[in-house]
């Protein structure tokens, strides 16, 4: 314990520059995943006879090895914190996409042919209806991402992007534990932290209904 406090002492500057790192690294993924994976999602729930092959596609980039994904990036985009962040989005896009199609497809039909019965327009009942009763699920996907993207992120000092993994890969390699330690440690902080966000997040964005809804 002595050695790992007298590394931390020592070294903090790097530590928290990595942690810099890893957190905008996974950040810009997470943001990126979201942009896309929602509205697709979205589309998805509009377009029945597609969404077996878009979602199946996904699942099959979510099956590819880590470390073969970030391989396949280097030849495409080179090295460094680019092709690590486009690798954390595709991984990032399956559970956002599979919750926003999941949840849409959830809303109970006959609230959609009441709002239809009220002249509401395909856009007013996906903006007042179908998203409010989905965004608790939505949002789900999200928080189960950005944990997920924390922890693939690690991986990203393979291909020089930086990040809590130099630590961890370095230590592994001088047979640092205090080092590699630190790295993993700080990695876990950083999940617990985004956990408690997210989930402050997800409930803040679920209607106050479907609070009351659910306690009940």
């Amino acid at each position: 314990m002595s050695g790992l406090i007298q590394f931390l002492t020592d070294r903090y500057d790097l530590v928290l520059k990595l942690l810099w790192e890893h957190s905008y690294i996974s950040l810009i993924a997470v943001a990126g995943g979201f942009l896309i994976a929602v509205p697709l999602g979205i589309l998805l729930t509009r377009t029945e006879k597609i969404n077996t092959y878009v979602i199946g596609f996904v699942n099959i980039l979510q099956t590819i090895p880590s470390l073969a994904l970030l391989g396949l990036m280097i030849p495409l985009l080179g090295i460094g914190a680019v092709p690590a962040i486009v690798a954390l989005f595709l991984y990032s896009l399956l559970p956002m996409l599979r919750n926003t199609y999941t949840g849409i497809r959830e809303v109970d039909p006959a609230l959609i042919e009441a709002a239809r019965g009220m002249g509401m327009t395909s856009f007013q009942i996906l903006w007042k209806i179908e998203l409010p009763m989905a965004i608790s699920i939505i949002m789900g996907g999200f928080r189960t991402a950005t944990i997920y993207t924390i922890s693939w992120a690690t991986l990203a000092a393979v291909i020089g992007g930086g990040g809590l993994g130099y630590l961890v890969f370095t230590g592994l390699g001088l047979a640092n534990d205090n080092m590699m330690i630190t790295g993993a440690l700080a990695t876990a902080m950083l999940a617990t932290i985004a956990d408690l966000l997210t989930r402050n997040i997800q409930k803040m964005c679920t209607p106050k209904g479907l609070k009351i809804k659910r306690a009940n």
